[in-house]
């Protein structure tokens, strides 16, 4: 009797970037080196200039992703786990960094063999292909990908496996070899680039409408329309400083308890379109901005480069980041006095000048009392520990209650302030005592999960706190 010796297990070899994780890394180590050493950007040309490998090996040098974070397709995780149970042979074959290659395979542990770009070869389409052509020979390994490029590829598979395929192209890769299966994800919301916006966010930016309530001219039709368009090249100009803050924070959101389900850091929006959209909103912004004074202009670049400060530094840097966040809710109604020509009084930017502060103490305090409840006392965010929190809550309360001291001597030291009942303003005050003591409460709880401002806009008692504000003050006018 003859033995058969068993037939050896076809390899199954699989791509990384878009099919592995749904993301592309060379775009996040960008953002990356970006966060950490802006000034290395400069060398980007240079390292270009030596191929797209060498870029590739100097990236990952620099500026390594957060491999354990990074959004791994779990059906395929879950399909690569079974083949290995079968004793399939795993190979990883990327056209990434050898460093960040052999990251993921460490941390997935998987992986029997990595072939990854070396700063010399990049192992991207026919390069890949010639390199496992010589390793496995023809139609000697099956292959997963999702793209176009693998098409070269999987010319040379046994069989196709895609991932996320786009239109036709399973079609194209079946006239080349046999497709065994197709990963595909569930259709997309077609809301969701609007929600990477964060049109929420645009709430804030009625504060440009602030000089004009305070000064009592909301009924000028002119005025508010300038206004208007205000909030609306803010609105454009905020989105695309959201998208920016959220392709540089993709790390630390991912590790973020809610924060990890935006559409970017889950890996739902490609970071190539989010990138894209980054200019074009910049640019509708300045196209509205254009019909206004240039004052307003000038406003709105310091606002979009306060905050590109802020995204790239200024918001690891204990107490400047909070004053970083305040004059950004501060430049807001500065905005609006440039686009209406009603400049505030000084007793209005001492009042946003401490309310702003003490929100912005909030949004820190509350991100460290969320972090506690998932990291325990080793518990931090951003540049802050948890030993920090009582000194935070402090600062914040205070500077709080110092808005609603302003507000008080504005109505004893002004008469009337050009309110015709100003003595119902007094219940303002009270009212204002109220509400910011019961959103440092929240954040002591651990209920307030996002901005300050947008959770008073979804929390029912501060949207009660503020509609009966908004009544006395208009009961107040003459």
């Amino acid at each position: 009797m003859v033995a058969h010796r068993a037939e050896r297990p076809v390899p199954l070899v699989v791509d990384l970037d878009g099919t592995l994780v749904a993301t592309d890394l060379l775009i996040e180590s960008l953002f990356v080196l970006a966060k950490r050493r802006p000034l290395r950007l400069l060398m980007l040309p240079w390292w270009l200039l030596q191929g797209r490998a060498r870029l590739k090996h100097h990236l990952a040098r620099e500026a390594m992703p957060d491999v354990p974070t990074l959004p791994y397709r779990p059906d395929l995780i879950e399909y690569l786990e079974a083949a290995k149970r079968h004793r399939v042979p795993i190979v990883l074959a990327t056209a990434a960094d050898g460093r960040v290659a052999q990251a993921v395979a460490h941390h997935l542990k998987l992986f029997d063999t990595v072939f990854a770009s070396d700063g010399i070869v990049n192992l991207k389409g026919e390069n890949k292909r010639d390199r496992l052509v010589a390793e496995f020979g023809a139609q000697g390994f099956d292959y997963v990908g999702s793209g176009r490029i693998d098409h070269a590829v999987w010319s040379a598979a046994r069989k196709a496996i895609l991932v996320r395929s786009e239109p036709g192209l399973a079609a194209k890769v079946a006239e080349v070899t046999e497709v065994e299966r197709v990963f595909e994800e569930p259709s997309s919301d077609p809301l969701l680039y609007l929600k990477a916006l964060r049109p929420h966010h645009w709430l804030k930016n009625a504060l440009v409408f602030l000089p004009l309530a305070a000064a009592h001219r909301l009924d000028e039709i002119e005025l508010l329309l300038q206004a208007f368009l205000a909030f609306l090249a803010f609105s454009l100009c905020a989105s695309s400083t959201y998208l920016l803050n959220d392709l540089m924070d993709l790390p630390s959101d991912r590790r973020h308890p809610h924060k990890r389900e935006r559409a970017l850091a889950s890996g739902r929006l490609p970071v190539l379109r989010a990138l894209a959209q980054v200019p074009l909103l910049l640019a509708g912004a300045l196209a509205v901005g254009l019909l206004l004074p240039w004052a307003f202009l000038g406003v709105l670049a310091l606002y979009y480069m306060l905050t590109l400060s802020y995204s790239l530094r200024l918001k690891d840097m204990v107490i400047l980041d909070v004053l970083a966040l305040a004059g950004l809710h501060a430049l807001r109604v500065m905005a609006g006095s440039a686009a209406t020509g009603v400049w505030p009084s000084a007793w209005l930017v001492a009042f946003c000048v401490f309310l702003f502060f003490s929100l912005a103490m909030i949004k820190r305090y509350a991100e460290l009392v969320v972090m506690r409840t998932i990291d325990g006392l080793h518990a931090h965010a951003r540049a802050y520990e948890l030993e920090d929190s009582e000194l935070l809550a402090a600062l914040g309360g205070a500077s709080g209650y110092l808005a609603v001291l302003v507000l008080a001597l504005y109505i004893s030291e002004t008469a009337n302030g050009g309110f015709g009942r100003h003595e119902l303003i007094w219940l303002v005050c009270v009212l204002l005592l109220y509400w910011i003591s019961y959103m440092w409460l929240m954040a002591h709880r651990a209920r307030m999960h996002d901005d300050p401002l947008v959770f008073a806009l979804r929390d029912h008692v501060s949207r009660i706190l503020m509609a009966l504000m908004a009544i006395i003050f208009i009961a107040a006018v003459p």
